[in-house]
């Protein structure tokens, strides 16, 4: 009987120290990680040629991959000589090729020569108008989200259905002022509102909105003269609440506080709803209610120039500046324009408005966007679009709040770490995986040799099963998947601005981490061999639990070691022919029969 004597307790603490490192390590790689980015278009790739090689050397290499891919690599212009960075034309599979070939050697990298194009602004006719949208850098912000599935509720005069909000969605909403059901704007103040936060956009017609994908909710508190109550407001709100509104915005405001009113917002916020208000246009040093309760973002103004409009409120309530408008005599040019209605005839009209009741729209648009982003919690929200605004140095009578609104700035930090649906269906789309083809060929990655390496594992495993009955648990299924295939999808992200590596290592199994740290698909044949899992046994084998994962990463790497010699035996050093292919094999045949002893009754510790 073999006995494998081991001090237990410098055992605990030796796996204590491996388990703490690897948290370490993980921990880290998700703190780095900024969310999918969008996968470009290309059809040529980069190649960066090694610094210290010489010009006779490059140019073999590229008359070797002129022969073997019938292409011509080419100069990227007269400055690339130096930088030694060619082009090639190219598609996803010539760029794994490549990757996977003897040129990966030479170069510093390989990568696609991706396509980036200018920005198309809504087709919108009057967009151009429109400055205070490009102020708040809404067109970034457009490119990953326009307030999908996000419910705005206006409280205010409120809404008709002009011509430039046909296409915009509208939930029930209600008529405080008139008791009923229909909450038709007979001002045009709700109206105006309304366009700035969902204004039909790229419908070749009138101007735009910021979150011209969500949902309106109508609801009327204010009389055709502009007045209202606290009591219909403060119902309003509870409405809102009740009725699936995640953001509200109210453009109003007065003197005097109210307890029903704070009341009715303290349930809406419990609620997870985002309340935003108008500070103002008295030009005072203190916001209006119910700007100024808690759990209500209070807007101020800001002129076409970036400073606070003349009017605007300012001081305490203020959390955050927005645009308003500021006018100058009978030029509409500097307010915020918008389709509305007109009072006098109830005709629909392109007017421009100034005024924090301007601002406050603009505010509850992006806090759409950022909600539709992924998070959930108001306070969240407001963080969000505090953190990203553009701070104002010298601001001692606290004209700004937190700072000017920044709507591209908001998208990004929700976007911050987390992974949505339309990510990752556009990841498995740019990658391959919806194409039928890949499950046929491979995409990214070599397919086939994964499921091979799984499926032989788990095949070695039932074997030794049958002459040596064990429990298959989750440390067993654990040590099978990462020695023979590891997370291996997870080398198929692409992640902006973010380190690549952590991926690479998760993503690649025990005999690919020394390719995976070189950032090579070569074998290193120091961890391609029985050498780790020999380790893992020595020190996992007294243990109930951890054995099994020792022994499943010795059967897994086993099945990837056999099969990489049977399909691609490419090893560090003795390159991919039969050397390599022989050491592979034997390596194979060891760690088989190192688990097998494993698993056997007598093997054992004291």
């Amino acid at each position: 009987m073999v006995v494998v004597k081991l001090d237990r307790r410098w055992g605990v603490m030796r796996r204590l120290l491996l388990f703490g490192l690897f948290l370490i390590g993980l921990g880290w790689a998700l703190s780095n990680f900024s969310g999918l980015a969008a996968q470009g278009t290309y059809d040529s790739l980069i190649l960066d040629f090694r610094d210290d090689l010489g010009a006779a050397q490059i140019e073999r290499e590229v008359q070797a991959i002129a022969k073997k891919y019938n292409v011509t690599p080419r100069l990227n212009s007269v400055f690339s000589v130096d930088d030694h960075i060619f082009i090639v034309k190219g598609d996803r599979a010539t760029l794994e090729a490549l990757k996977k070939s003897d040129v990966k050697k030479y170069t510093e990298f390989i990568e696609p020569d991706y396509i980036y194009s200018a920005f198309t602004p809504p087709n919108d006719p009057d967009y151009g108008k429109q400055w205070n949208l490009r102020s708040i850098n809404i067109e970034s912000a457009w490119d990953d989200t326009q307030g999908e599935g996000v419910t705005v509720a206006v409280i205010d005069t409120g809404i008709s259905q002009v011509p430039d909000l046909e296409k915009t969605k509208f939930v029930k909403g209600y008529d405080f002022v008139n008791d009923q059901a229909e909450a038709n704007d007979d001002n045009g103040h709700g109206t105006h509102v309304a366009g700035t936060i969902a204004q039909s956009t790229n419908n070749e017609f009138g101007v735009a909105g910021i979150a011209y994908k969500a949902n309106l909710m109508p609801l009327k508190v204010l009389s055709n003269a502009g007045g209202g109550t606290v009591a219909d407001i403060a119902e309003s709100i509870r409405f809102a609440a009740d009725n699936g509104a995640d953001v509200i915005n109210m453009s109003l405001g007065g003197g005097g506080e109210s307890q029903l009113m704070q009341e009715a917002i303290d349930y809406a916020h419990s609620k997870g709803v985002v309340i935003i208000a108008a500070a103002g246009n008295a030009g005072e040093n203190a916001a209006s209610y119910p700007a100024r309760y808690p759990h209500v973002i209070g807007v101020s103004a800001l002129s076409p120039a970036g400073t606070k409009a003349p009017y605007s409120n300012f001081g305490a309530g203020v959390d955050i500046a927005a645009p308003g408008g500021a006018k100058e005599g009978e030029d509409p040019s500097g307010g915020i324009l918008q389709n509305t209605i007109d009072p006098t005839t109830g005709e629909s009209v392109f007017e421009s408005y100034q005024g924090t009741s301007m601002a406050a729209p603009h505010v509850a648009g992006v806090a759409a966007l950022v909600k539709a982003s992924g998070i959930k919690e108001p306070d969240a929200i407001e963080d969000v679009l505090k953190q990203s605004a553009l701070q104002v140095k010298d601001d001692d009578l606290n004209h700004y709040g937190a700072g000017k609104l920044d709507a591209a700035a908001a998208v990004k930090l929700a976007a911050r770490g987390q992974i949505t649906f339309r990510d990752f269906f556009r990841w498995l789309r740019d990658n391959g995986y919806l194409n039928p083809r890949f499950w046929i060929d491979g995409g990214v990655i070599a397919l086939w040799p994964k499921v091979a390496m799984v499926l032989g594992s788990y095949l070695l495993a039932w074997f030794l099963r049958n002459f040596f009955p064990f429990a298959w648990g989750w440390s067993l299924s654990t040590g099978l998947t990462a020695g023979s295939s590891g997370l291996f999808f997870l080398k198929g992200f692409y992640l902006f601005d973010a380190p690549q590596f952590p991926f690479r290592l998760l993503g690649s199994s025990i005999p690919e981490l020394g390719g995976a740290i070189q950032g090579t698909n070569v074998l290193n044949p120091l961890f391609a061999s029985v050498l780790i899992p020999l380790g893992l046994i020595m020190l996992l084998l007294g243990h109930a639990q951890w054995k099994w994962f020792a022994i499943g990463s010795t059967i897994g790497v086993a099945a990837c070691l056999g099969v990489s010699a049977v399909m691609s035996p490419s090893v560090m050093w003795l390159g991919d022919g039969a050397i390599a292919r022989s050491f592979l094999m034997f390596n194979a045949l060891l760690c088989f029969a190192l688990a097998r002893l494993a698993v056997k009754p007598g093997v054992q510790t004291s």
